[in-house]
């Protein structure tokens, strides 16, 4: 899976639907990975609570078409985004090599001088 934003822990934020496929890669055994590029792991956010989500346009889930499908006045939650748990991660891949937990450790090698 890819990633628009990793958290220094290994949370990290990609589409929709994304958190969903961890899990089920968990309950059938199948490791999950996230591919991404250092440019994407923000060191400076601590966790996955620490990621801003950007909430899309309520009419996205309240209208098909000129069609309204909800009350006037619904209370909407549309993320673009979801943030999966590091500990759904088998590993990140980067352009640097496979990152594993603990997170914390792993990525911040990455960025250790040389």
């Amino acid at each position: 899976m890819g990633a628009d934003r990793i958290a220094a822990n290994g949370d990290f934020a990609n589409k929709i639907g994304t958190y969903t496929v961890a899990m089920m890669a968990q309950a059938h055994g199948v490791p999950f990975y996230v591919a991404a590029p250092l440019s994407t792991i923000d060191m400076q956010t601590p966790n996955g609570s620490a990621i801003p989500i950007e909430q899309r346009n309520a009419r996205e889930v309240t209208h098909l078409g000129p069609q309204q499908l909800t009350p006037e006045g619904a209370s909407v939650w549309n993320p673009s985004f979801d943030v999966t748990p590091h500990a759904l991660v088998a590993g990140i891949i980067t352009e640097r090599g496979i990152c594993r937990a603990p997170f914390t450790d792993s990525l911040r090698a990455l960025f250790a001088p040389a």
